[in-house]
């Protein structure tokens, strides 16, 4: 192959290098000030590296022209040292060096600045294998995908309450560690990770664990939505509106509900676990009853507004408006909701969760096999999708 020909392939390589599509999680594409911050230096140190590569080769160049041995040529004269050229490679990196120092010096202060008053805190917790978010200020705690409003500070406290995860959604910036919350003496305030951004354009955006963490560590992902204000404000509001309880089917009229307690039946209200469907899907009925009543559900996961107040697995309330499931590596939709809850090991080995035919054992207890049918491992999945 001429040189001509290997020269051509080595350049299409390189434009093939440089195609392809919107990567979900590419940290070149900043969408807070964090991130922004991070981007501008890197955008400085690269051009920083090519100033270099450009003077060395130039002079490389022109040293192979120069002084290409000839025929004829007699042997040049030996130097042994040339003060000029040794101040000037010692100097001249040192200065570069220190224009690469100060702003990244910036870029640290910047990123670890003092929290804004104004600014949302959400405490951010690693579990094995999964992410759960708690707005204080909300009282609302939810898992796997974030909402965020637009243009609002925002504190993440990460701890971890097993090992060392670590956070990281790189269009968002940062990549933080998620420490083990480790006790401390009385009257001192336990230790954790901060991470101040902004988000400054609203949509989703990806995350993953930057830490092993175990055995489906790989499986650890997450997703951000960054949404207006008033659409984060209208989901918080729906949150709060106890989505998972149902009205009861039973009369409106204290006198009547007084008759039915004299017959022998007790209030609706005083059973929120029995109460009538009315018109809902029956299929959404059926699993509304396995998961507070039949199954061990309950004794893990929460729904606001009903029995289930679970702390060990992710909250479910508005599971149903969530794009994905099992920690963001499944679609949220009835057939892989199902297939999750039938065999959970199957996508996330290690998973802190029971199958139909298997039970859990590990650090997070002894649960046994749930023992659902296919009917109502659809019926469950039915219940949850109608959480919204």
């Amino acid at each position: 192959m001429s040189l001509l020909a290997r020269g051509g392939a080595v350049l299409l390589l390189l434009l093939l290098a440089a195609c392809g599509t919107e990567y979900p999680q590419n940290s070149l594409s900043p969408h807070s000030d964090f991130a922004e911050t991070i981007h501008q230096l890197y955008v400085s140190i690269f051009w920083w590296t090519m100033f270099i590569l450009a003077v060395v080769w130039i002079i490389l160049a022109w040293v192979l022209v120069k002084f290409r041995a000839r025929e004829g040529d007699e042997k040049p004269r030996q130097i042994r040292g040339h003060l000029g050229l040794e101040i000037g490679w010692t100097v001249g990196p040192a200065l570069i060096v220190i224009a690469i120092a100060i702003p990244t010096i910036q870029a640290v202060f910047a990123t670890q600045r003092p929290v804004s008053e104004d600014a949302m805190t959400i405490e951010v917790t690693g579990h094995r294998f999964w992410w759960e978010f708690h707005y204080p200020e909300q009282g609302i705690t939810t898992a796997n995908e974030l909402v965020l409003p637009v243009d609002r500070p925002v504190n993440l406290r990460l701890g971890s309450p097993d090992v060392i995860h670590s956070f990281w959604v790189p269009k968002l910036g940062g990549k933080r560690d998620v420490n083990p919350t480790v006790a401390v003496r009385e009257g001192e305030d336990p230790k954790y990770n901060w991470l101040f951004f902004t988000p400054q354009e609203t949509g989703y955006f990806y995350g993953q664990c930057a830490e092993f963490c175990g055995e489906s560590h790989a499986f650890m992902s997450m997703r951000v939505l960054v949404e207006t204000e008033e659409d984060f404000q209208a989901w918080a509001d729906r949150w709060r509106e106890s989505p998972g309880a149902l009205p009861p089917a039973g009369p409106e009229d204290p006198e009547d509900e007084t008759e039915l307690e004299m017959a022998g039946v007790p209030a609706q209200a005083d059973e929120p676990d029995q109460l009538e469907i009315g018109d809902d899907d029956p299929l959404v009925a059926m699993g509304r009853d396995i998961f507070l009543n039949q199954a061990t559900c309950l004794a893990c996961h929460a729904i606001e507004g009903t029995s289930a107040q679970g702390d060990r697995g992710p909250n479910l309330t508005l599971f149903g408006e969530r794009t994905t499931l099992a920690s963001g590596i499944l679609e949220n939709n009835p057939e892989n909701l199902a297939a999750w809850i039938k065999d959970p090991w199957a996508f996330k080995p290690a998973a802190a969760m029971p199958g139909v035919d298997y039970d859990m054992q590990g650090t997070a207890g002894y649960w046994p096999a749930t023992a659902l049918s296919d009917e109502q491992v659809r019926a469950v999945a039915a219940y949850l999708l109608s959480l919204k």
